[in-house]
């Protein structure tokens, strides 16, 4: 079962946060963009488990339909977005519970570490590129205080962030993040120290981004023991 949850993870990581551009979420009203959406979702579903089970259709179907329970609410913001989300991860674990040998099935069945590849791989696309459009949404009220700076690169910086805390945490070094803080503290904050909006604004987004790392990253690899090893080394001494 746990195999054809990790590939499901990857599917929806890939069709949600990778194939699915800014056009595309900015569409979604349309039932064309809303159609090539589940065509993409289908297509990742079938790709990673590596068959075409009629079962995909019912979670394609699923997923559609709660893409479309959002796009109807109107609202933009954190919350319909991890609604979202949750009532997605609930269909991957529904259907993984139903039909736990859909993995063996398919045809990646024979290479016992790709579904954790796959898990980690989900796993940081979560912590960053999901991430990403969370703290956006969290931050978006407060948008006209956020500090100036090069174009994207607050974004950057968040995916950079992220994917370190990301690594930190699967290679044993959860400690680290400690210095990282202490780093960005230097950088970021010395300069808007004096400006008390722009320092809160940082401030909520550094911690909601260093802690959605963090909630991805322990996900990750408790999923990840429950597989066959992938061979992440220990840094610790």
């Amino acid at each position: 079962m746990i195999e054809t949850l990790a590939a499901l993870i990857f599917a929806h990581a890939l069709a949600d946060f990778v194939l699915q551009t800014g056009s595309m979420v900015a569409n979604k009203n349309r039932p064309l963009t809303m159609a090539l959406h589940a065509g993409l979702v289908l297509a990742a579903a079938a790709a990673t488990l590596g068959t075409v089970s009629p079962w995909l259709l019912a979670l394609t179907a699923a997923h559609l339909a709660i893409d479309t329970a959002k796009t109807l609410s109107g609202r933009r913001d954190i919350w319909p977005f991890l609604i979202d989300q949750a009532a997605h991860a609930a269909s991957l674990l529904a259907l993984a519970l139903y039909l736990p040998d859909l993995w063996q099935s398919g045809l990646w069945s024979a290479y016992p570490q790709i579904p954790a590849l796959m898990a980690f791989a989900a796993g940081l696309v979560i912590a960053t590129r999901a991430g990403g459009f969370a703290i956006g949404l969290l931050m978006e009220p407060w948008a006209a205080h956020a500090p100036a700076g090069l174009p994207g690169a607050g974004r950057a910086i968040g995916n950079l962030e992220r994917g370190l805390i990301f690594v930190l945490i699967l290679s044993g070094q959860a400690q680290s993040i400690g210095f990282l803080i202490a780093a960005k503290s230097v950088l970021r904050f010395g300069s808007i120290s004096n400006e008390k909006e722009a320092s809160e604004y940082v401030i909520i987004g550094t911690l909601a981004s260093f802690s959605w790392a963090i909630v991805a990253a322990f996900g990750t690899a408790a999923l990840l023991a429950a597989l066959p090893a992938l061979g992440i080394p220990d840094l610790m001494p």
